[in-house]
């Protein structure tokens, strides 16, 4: 007998369910999708004990009868493919058949389901479907223990218990159960994003996590679950671009239909949320991508992504970014990875490049401005963003405040660590849990009780104890602001601008808050730079300016270094680059490693105005420069290149570098030529550097992605001091 043999196909179930089931979340994602590829419109999910429990998604889509419910958890069973060129074309969720089989293969599964009488979009008139009826399927371990008829609303309900109850060693593996349920979460919360015409709950052993019913708008829906200090800290990006030519090849001439009509390449569609240049993260676990609704992790758009905040922020932060990415369905390719959590595409360099220009563009066109309150505390972190805050907490765990970008939501702290499988706990110790009176809202005026007793006679005056009352409950009204500022508060006096500039919008629909927080950034911009009226210098080092919005602080180093970098990249475009001779030629030592770096980006040195050749084994010696620097300036910046040159060297591709090296001696000369602090300027020479730095296309930070310029707002001004 032979040693090879076919494995039966519960132990291949098994080994399935390893590729795609590791954990309670790639359960939920299963059946999540499976529901959304349904045409479900009301998603509920509900889990016990981080999922290892119970498992259980409700859907209201076109359902199974029981044939079809049989099959379902046959391997490779599916309704969505039928030919092998089909997988050219993928345009739902789920294809292989393989989930349904591997998750009852490890766990006990119950399934209820049952078709909708007519089918989607038929008329009333239309015959229905004669297998009406519910079907009550119950599997455990893979094995089929009871099939039944049952009365059934429309749709599927699917429950998984005791996930991994027969393979303890896969069990043992599980985190926390907070951690568990931080998985789940996340994952809920990102597909309710990418769907907000449907409606998502989340509902653990305890309290509702998430609840977000259907909205118009995905700016709706992030106001809905994170709300408007997150929404506040993004900024939204659109953008379309046709494509010139298919990505799939054209099929040989003997497969080709002559009366066929040529196909149409279709565009490429990218709308989201990307950060302000003042939110960074410490990684990269605040990035979320969308292909065609699906969520994945792709290197290539990540890195398209940091290409984009290239200069702007520092590079070892990174922004939080929620892209939804629309493509032809041939264009990429979701078969290539067990999870489907990572695709490749037919034109990676064309995709690449749509989502960097895209991004650079918006922040050219955005200029966001940074509040000098909010800088205090935008130190870059490592707790992923966009994580949802529970709609009910319970006793003891922190109550629904900011849960704004990083700052993870109460309840699910365990998806903040940037540790995938971190096995932080929820909360910390619980609080005794009490009950306090609300205090009534003190009313002024005053009651009508001074020409009444309290005597038994004047009880029976009920219009007297009407009026009291009335009086007594009667909303108090907005106290007055003075008049000598008034004129002022143009943008506090909207009916709610007070409720806005408190921190509360209860009471407003997701629409209406999410116009107002829109309307609120696109009047904090840096358009109005030119415009600002300088002050004075604080410390010789600072500008302190005003404008109609409020009081700027502008960093008079970081400003000039960000206006230089633009113009010797400019000058570098049309070679035309400033360069000075020295006296006596400059000698720098260097390493060995350093003189091997340094031969290799000679070429672009002399490009950026370097005539530098070397003297000796390990001596350069310079001899002409850049406009602006000096002698110690000068071997600091060179060595620095060099340094950083060095760093980078194996990264990318060859023109990616030499793009990367173009602006990193950019930035270096322009920081060691840039007006110093601690350096005095006449009011005409502010007044110029206002106006240059009004120029430039990335005003709000310097090349290294230190911020320039921070508003201290009118309303903030007016709010320190009690005015609102």
């Amino acid at each position: 007998m032979g040693r090879i043999r076919i494995l039966p196909d519960q132990v291949a179930n098994q080994i399935a369910a390893g590729e795609v089931v590791d954990r309670p979340a790639s359960v939920v994602k299963e059946l999540l999708e499976n529901a959304l590829d349904a045409g479900a419109n009301r998603i509920r999910i509900e889990v016990e004990a981080g999922g290892r429990r119970l498992i259980r998604v409700a859907d209201d889509g076109h359902g199974m009868n029981r044939d079809d419910a049989l099959l379902a958890f046959e391997r490779h069973a599916t309704s969505k493919l039928r030919t092998a060129d089909d997988l050219l074309s993928i345009a739902t969720l789920g294809f292989r058949g393989e989930a349904l089989p591997s998750i009852a293969s490890v766990a006990r599964v119950i399934l209820e389901t049952c078709p909708r009488v007519s089918a989607p979009g038929a008329s009333a008139e239309a015959p229905q479907d004669q297998s009406s009826a519910g079907t009550r399927l119950e599997i455990a371990g893979g094995k089929i223990l009871h099939v039944d008829d049952a009365a059934l609303p429309p749709g599927t309900t699917l429950a998984v218990a005791d996930l991994f109850f027969n393979t303890p060693a896969r069990r043992k593996f599980l985190r926390a159960e907070s951690t568990e349920l931080a998985h789940v979460t996340a994952l809920v919360t990102h597909y309710a994003l990418a769907h907000p015409e449907k409606h998502f709950e989340l509902v653990s052993a305890t309290h509702t996590i998430v609840s977000a019913p259907p909205v118009a708008r995905t700016a709706e829906r992030i106001y809905q679950i994170f709300g408007k200090d997150t929404l506040a800290q993004l900024l939204p990006v659109a953008a379309e671009i046709p494509l010139a030519h298919p990505g799939l090849p054209e099929p040989p001439p003997w497969k080709r239909d002559p009366d066929a009509p040529a196909l149409n390449p279709g565009t490429l569609c990218l709308t989201g949320f990307y950060s302000k240049p003042e939110l960074q993260k410490l990684n990269r676990n605040s990035i979320y991508i969308f292909i065609n609704k699906r969520l994945i992790r792709d290197r290539l758009l990540i890195h398209a992504i940091v290409e984009a905040y290239r200069n702007v922020i520092p590079p070892t932060s990174f922004p939080v970014v929620l892209l939804f990415i629309e493509m032809p369905p041939e264009e990429v390719d979701v078969n290539v990875h067990p999870a489907k959590t990572e695709v490749r595409f037919r034109q990676q360099s064309l995709v690449h490049d749509f989502v960097r220009d895209s991004l650079r563009t918006a922040l050219i066109q955005a200029r966001p401005a940074a509040a000098f309150l909010a800088a205090l505390d935008s130190a870059p972190a490592a707790s992923p963003s966009l994580m949802p805050m529970p709609a009910s907490p319970l006793p003891g765990v922190p109550g629904p405040g900011v849960s704004g970008p990083g700052v993870p939501g109460p309840g699910v702290s365990g998806a903040a660590d940037s540790d995938p499988r971190s096995t932080q706990d929820f909360g910390t110790e619980a609080e005794p849990f009490k009950l306090t009176p609300r205090l009534p809202t003190p009313v002024p005026g005053n009651l009508p009780f001074e020409a009444r007793s309290f005597d038994r006679g004047a009880w029976g005056d009920q219009q007297a104890w009407g009026e009291a009352a009335a009086a007594l409950f009667q909303p108090a009204a907005h106290s007055g602001i003075d008049a000598s500022i008034g004129a002022g508060l143009d943008e506090c006096s909207h009916p709610l601008g007070v409720e806005i500039a408190n921190g509360s919008a209860n009471g407003l629909s997701p629409a209406a808050a999410t116009a107002l927080i829109e309307a609120e950034q696109a009047a904090t911009t840096l358009n109005h730079l030119g415009s600002l009226r300088p002050l004075a210098q604080l410390r010789e080092s600072f500008i302190l300016a005003a404008g109609d919005d409020g009081l700027w602080i502008i960093d008079q180093h970081v400003a000039h270094e960000r206006v230089l970098f633009e113009k010797i990249l400019r000058d570098r475009q049309v070679e035309k680059v400033q360069r000075q001779r020295l006296l006596m030629p400059l000698l720098v030592e260097l390493k060995p490693w350093q003189m091997v770096v340094f031969a290799r980006i000679a070429e672009e040195l002399d490009q950026n105005g370097f005539e530098v050749e070397p003297f000796g084994p390990q001596t350069l010696a310079v001899k002409a420069a850049p406009a602006g620097l000096d002698g110690a300036a000068l071997e600091r910046m060179l060595t620095q290149v060099i340094e950083q040159s060095h760093s980078d060297s194996d990264e990318g591709k060859s023109n990616e570098n030499l793009t990367a090296l173009r602006t990193r001696i950019a930035a270096s000369i322009a920081c060691h030529s840039a007006i110093k602090v601690n350096t005095a300027l006449d009011p005409a020479r502010m007044e110029w550097l206002l106006l240059e730095l009004a120029k430039t296309r990335h005003p709000t930070s310097c090349p290294h992605g230190r911020p320039i310029a921070l508003l201290y707002s009118w309303k903030e001004i007016l709010r320190a001091f009690h005015r609102i």
